[in-house]
């Protein structure tokens, strides 16, 4: 036999990747479903993330991306939830108690972002943190959570693509076999396709944030287009049960759709000149915040008349200050001054 050889829970066979025998880890009396253990990991990698942007962006600390994430994820995962059970309740409404079954699988990740984004705007704000900045932290992590994550599908052997002879094909157990498939028949990994493609995109938006140092919404919106991208590409693989309206699966259309909307939102804010600048300038995170810089010098330094600033009924009137009134500070030397030295 040549090629790889794999073993696994079911069988051994060449050049395949197996599916653990249980979604459940036994660790001495403790039992831990491994689909939930995934999403935990993959939320503390996120939060870790985040905050480490936050504190080298100069916008936030650890704590704060910490504060955000504990209700970002819990709205998330409701989220998430709600989106699954709205999507398919055929699977639901003869038994809803399923509902709350989360650690058996069903996250519709379109939900999750919805409420988790929208619920973690609000508590950064809360925070007195801006928003913008922390969805440009985040923008990275959370496709890094979503890479993680997606490995709780393969505990417990669902979402599956449609059957494939690829060496790298998915082994199924024979009681989880969809029927019409032979036992022994092997399926596109789409658990493991998400999972890089959300790793990639992670890599990719860290360098985009380093190279091109883009404005906060905007990095956002990079990940919004590029998960809708590859999502819509991995769902039109998935063989599970889902509505489908026209050529696509429902989820397609909400990929496309997510898709399209960031790209227009890229294209329209760079018409408007709040595309990409360099990277910082001499210490200066953000080159916008260098003239609010000179106007504070300016202040600290008595360059504004106090005379003024106390009379003023509108907008403070500023005026120049002469050479010769900056001379003794800054050590400038009027011109007239140095003829009569010379």
């Amino acid at each position: 036999m040549t090629g790889m050889t794999v073993v696994t829970g079911f069988s051994m066979r060449p050049t395949s990747i197996p599916s653990p025998s249980s979604g459940v880890l036994e660790i001495g009396p403790l039992s831990i479903h491994a689909y939930g253990l995934m999403i935990a990991l993959g939320v503390v990698a996120a939060v870790w993330l985040t905050g480490r942007r936050l504190e080298a962006r100069g916008t936030g600390t650890r704590d704060d991306a910490s504060g955000m994430a504990v209700w970002a994820v819990v709205a998330g995962i409701v989220g998430a939830r709600l989106y699954h059970v709205m999507t398919d309740w055929s699977s639901f409404e003869d038994d809803p108690l399923r509902i709350i079954q989360i650690w058996k699988g069903g996250l519709g990740i379109p939900g999750g972002l919805l409420a988790g984004i929208a619920v973690g705007w609000w508590v950064t704000r809360r925070r007195g943190v801006d928003p913008r900045e922390m969805a440009a932290a985040a923008a990275p992590a959370i496709p890094l959570a979503q890479s993680i994550g997606r490995w709780g599908n393969w505990f417990n052997q669902e979402l599956y693509g449609r059957a494939t002879d690829l060496p790298w094909g998915l082994e199924i157990s024979a009681d989880k076999m969809p029927d019409g498939y032979l036992p022994g028949t092997l399926f596109h990994p789409t658990f493991l396709y998400e999972s890089l493609w959300n790793l990639a995109l992670c890599g990719v938006l860290i360098l985009i944030d380093r190279r091109f140092n883009p404005r906060a919404p905007r990095l956002m919106a990079m990940y919004l287009f590029g998960y809708g991208v590859g999502r819509f590409w991995v769902e039109g693989l998935r063989i599970d049960d889902a509505d489908e309206f026209g050529p696509f699966r429902f989820n397609q259309w909400v990929a496309l759709v997510v898709a399209v909307l960031a790209l227009v939102y890229l294209v329209v804010t760079a018409r408007r000149g709040a595309g990409e600048h360099p990277g910082p300038v001499a210490g200066v995170d953000d080159p916008d915040d260098l003239a609010d810089e000179l106007d504070d010098d300016l202040l600290d330094d008595d360059l504004l008349d106090d005379d003024l600033l106390d009379d003023a009924d509108g907008p403070t009137p500023r005026r120049t200050a002469s050479v010769s009134e900056r001379g003794d500070e800054h050590g400038y030397v009027a011109a007239d001054e140095r003829l009569d030295e010379s």
